[in-house]
C-alpha cells in the first residue's frame, strides 16, 4: 500500500484505533459537560456508539473487503447509536461509508468527498443545528478535507496532519460559537470526542501499537468481568456457533427478530451480518432451535456445537489427575443429530416448552391498533407510566441513554400496529427518531411516532392526554400540545466549580435545573427545590408533581409538599415516589 492510499484492510485499523482512542479518553470527555451535573454522559454516549460498530468491524477479520467493512460501520454505529452526539456520530459514519464503500481503495479526492457527505448526512439528521457543537467540528474538518482534495495533495498523512489540525482549531472556537460553553470553560464535549476519533484513526495509520481486540464490555454499558463459572453454574449447556449463507440481505427488522429469538434460548449471543453472511454464537440448551430458525433465512457452513458442561469437568480433571477426558470430548460437525433437551419432570423438549412459552406470552397480551413506549430511571416512576397505560418501559434517561436497538427492541414487544415513543429526555429524541426511520426502511408492519417530550413530567402529561379511539393524527396532535403546557425543574448536585449564565457554582453545592438552565443554587435541598418552583410559576398553572428520587425519604417530601401548598394555596399538590437516582426531586408545573 502507498502513502497514497486506504485499502480495506488498512481502513479496518483505522476505524478501531479511532474507536479505541475515544474509548480511551470518554471520562475526560464526560467532564466536559457544560452542565456540572454527576451524569455527564457524551464521552460514554459516544462511545457505546462506536464500540458497537467496532465489534463488527472486529468480528469481520482481516480479509473483508471494503464494502462489508462500510457495512459493519453504518450497521453497527446507526443500531448502537446512544444520546445526541451518538446518533450525530452515528450519521457522520454512514454518510462517509456511503461513499467509501464502492472503492477498492481510498484516496485524498475520495476522502474529502467522504467527508462532504458525511457532514451533509449529519446535518440532515438534526431538525435544529446548532453552530459550536461536534457537527460545526466535522463541517470544519470536512471544509479541509474538501480544499485540499481541490488543491491536489495526494499524500495521506499530509491530509489527516492538516484536517485534525484544523479540526482543533475548529474546536477551540466551540466557546465562541457557544456563550454557555464560555462561561463553563470547556469546548464542544461532542466536537472533542469527533477530535479524538481522528486521532486514533490517525495513530492506526501511522502504525502504533494499538490492542485492538474488542471487549463485550467495551460494548454492554454497565457489563462486568465474569469469572470462569462453576459447572452448577453453566446456565446453558451448548455453545454454538455457525454461519448462514444469507439468501438475501437481512433487512433491519429481520435482524432484530433473529436476534431476539436467539435471545429467547440462550446468552452469549454475537450475531453479524453482511449482505451475504451472517455469523452466530449462542450458547443455549437446544442447539437444534438456534439451527432450525437459521434455516429460514439461508444454508448453513462451519457449524461448531461444543458441551460446555462437559468441557468444564474436563477441565476440571485435568487440574486435579493426571488422567485424560480428551477421548471422551465429541466435536461435532456438520447438521449432527441432535437430542432434544427435557427439563426435569417434563416431556416437553425445552426448545418447544420455549416456543409454547413464547406464543403463550404473545397470546396473553391484546392487539390494539396503538401502544406506547416510554423512557424512565426509577421504579415509581416506571410505575406510574405503566398505570397510565404505557406497554414497556425502557430503564435509562439521563443517566443511561437507550440505543436505537433498544427502542426497536422495545417497540418489537409491544403488540400493536403503532407505537408511540416518548423518550422524556431531550438527548434521546435523535435516537427515537432513528428508530422510527429505520422501521420506515424495514418490512416491519408497526409504525414508530415519537411524540417529542423532553421530561419525565412532559410524558406523564402526554400520556394523560391519550384519548382512546380518537384518529391516530388527533392523538399525535393532542400529546404533542400537552408538552407545551408543562414546566419542568430537577435538583441534582454539582461535581465541579463552574460559572453559568452568570451563577457562581461550587463543587458539592444543590442545584435547581430547569427548561431553560439553571436556576437555583445552594447548600440545602429542600431550600433549592422551592427557589426553583418559585422560578417556573405563574399565575395560570394549577398542578404542582413532586416526584422524589431514591435518596429521598417521605417524610422529606412530604415536608417540601406542605411547603409548597402554604405558598400556592391555590394550585393542588400532588407528591409521588420516583425513584429515580442521581435527581433529588423532579417538579413540574403545570
Amino acid at each position: 500500500m502507498s502513502n497514497n492510499c486506504i485499502d480495506a484492510k488498512m481502513l479496518s485499523k483505522m476505524f478501531l484505533t479511532g474507536a479505541k482512542n475515544l474509548e480511551a479518553k470518554k471520562e475526560w470527555i464526560n467532564e466536559l459537560n457544560v452542565f456540572p451535573v454527576p451524569d455527564g454522559d457524551t464521552g460514554t454516549n459516544m462511545t457505546m456508539t462506536i464500540m458497537s460498530a467496532a465489534k463488527e468491524v472486529s468480528n469481520l477479520g482481516d480479509s473483508a473487503n471494503m464494502e462489508a467493512i462500510c457495512k459493519a460501520i453504518s450497521s453497527g454505529s446507526l443500531r448502537g447509536a446512544r444520546g445526541t452526539s451518538g446518533v450525530i456520530l452515528s450519521q457522520l459514519l454512514r454518510g462517509f461509508t456511503k461513499v467509501v464503500k464502492t472503492h477498492d481503495e481510498i484516496d485524498v479526492k475520495v476522502l474529502g468527498e467522504a467527508f462532504e457527505k458525511a457532514v451533509e448526512t449529519a446535518y440532515k439528521a438534526v431538525m435544529k443545528p446548532k453552530e459550536g457543537t461536534i457537527l460545526t467540528v466535522a463541517k470544519g474538518a470536512s471544509e479541509k478535507a474538501h480544499e485540499l482534495a481541490i488543491e491536489g495533495t495526494t499524500d495521506i498523512e499530509t491530509f489527516c496532519i492538516e484536517v485534525i489540525k484544523y479540526a482543533e482549531e475548529v474546536l477551540a472556537k466551540t466557546p465562541d460559537m457557544l456563550p454557555v460553553l464560555k462561561q463553563a470553560g470547556v469546548v464542544d464535549s461532542g466536537g472533542q470526542g469527533l477530535v479524538q476519533v481522528l486521532k486514533g484513526a490517525f495513530d492506526g495509520y501511522l502504525g502504533k501499537e494499538i490492542d485492538l481486540s474488542i471487549s463485550e464490555e467495551q460494548v454492554t454499558p454497565g457489563a462486568k468481568t465474569k469469572s470462569e463459572p462453576k459447572e452448577e453454574e453453566i446456565k446453558f449447556g451448548y455453545c454454538t456457533e455457525f454461519i448462514v449463507l444469507l439468501n438475501k440481505p437481512l433487512n433491519v427488522k429481520q435482524e432484530i427478530d433473529f436476534k431476539g429469538f436467539l435471545e429467547s434460548i440462550g446468552d452469549s449471543i454475537v450475531m453479524v451480518a453482511d449482505d451475504e453472511i451472517c455469523k452466530v454464537h449462542v450458547h443455549s440448551n437446544d442447539p437444534g432451535l438456534a439451527i432450525q430458525r437459521a434455516l429460514m433465512y439461508g444454508q448453513l457452513s462451519n457449524m461448531k456445537i461444543d458441551n460446555m458442561r462437559m468441557e468444564h469437568r474436563e477441565k476440571l480433571f485435568h487440574e486435579n489427575t493426571d488422567g485424560s477426558w480428551a477421548e471422551i470430548k465429541t466435536e461435532i460437525n456438520g447438521a449432527a443429530e441432535l437430542t432434544p433437551t427435557y427439563l426435569p419432570g417434563d416431556d416437553i423438549p425445552l426448545g418447544d416448552k420455549v416456543e409454547l412459552d413464547i406464543e403463550e406470552k404473545a397470546a396473553e397480551t391484546p392487539h390494539k391498533e396503538i401502544g406506547f413506549v416510554t423512557v424512565c430511571a426509577g421504579s415509581g416512576l416506571a410505575d406510574i407510566f405503566r398505570g397510565l397505560g404505557v406497554d414497556y418501559v425502557i430503564e435509562g434517561g439521563q443517566t443511561m441513554n437507550p440505543s436505537t436497538a433498544d427502542i426497536m427492541d422495545a417497540v418489537d414487544k409491544v403488540n400493536a400496529d403503532t407505537v408511540i415513543v416518548l423518550p422524556n429526555n431531550k438527548n434521546i429524541i435523535l435516537a427515537a427518531n432513528q428508530a422510527a426511520i429505520m422501521s420506515e426502511d424495514s418490512d416491519s408492519y408497526k409504525k414508530i411516532v415519537v411524540v417529542p417530550s423532553k421530561t419525565v413530567p412532559q410524558g406523564i402529561t402526554a400520556m394523560i392526554n391519550y384519548v382512546p379511539e380518537s384518529p391516530l393524527d388527533d392523538v399525535i396532535s393532542a400529546m404533542t400540545e400537552a408538552l407545551e403546557t408543562v414546566n419542568t425543574g430537577e435538583v441534582t448536585y454539582a461535581v465541579r466549580d463552574t460559572v453559568i449564565d452568570d451563577v457562581q457554582i461550587k463543587q458539592g453545592d444543590y442545584m435547581g435545573i430547569g427548561d431553560s438552565g439553571i436556576l437555583s443554587v445552594g447548600a440545602e435541598i429542600s431550600d433549592v427545590a422551592a427557589d426553583m418552583l418559585d422560578k417556573m410559576m405563574n399565575d395560570d398553572l394549577e398542578l404542582i408533581s413532586v416526584f422524589y428520587g431514591d435518596e429521598v425519604s417521605e417524610q422529606d417530601a412530604e415536608a417540601l409538599g406542605a411547603k409548597i401548598s402554604e405558598k400556592y394555596p391555590q394550585c393542588d399538590v400532588e407528591i409521588q415516589f420516583g425513584g429515580q437516582p442521581i435527581y433529588y426531586y423532579i417538579i413540574s408545573a403545570e
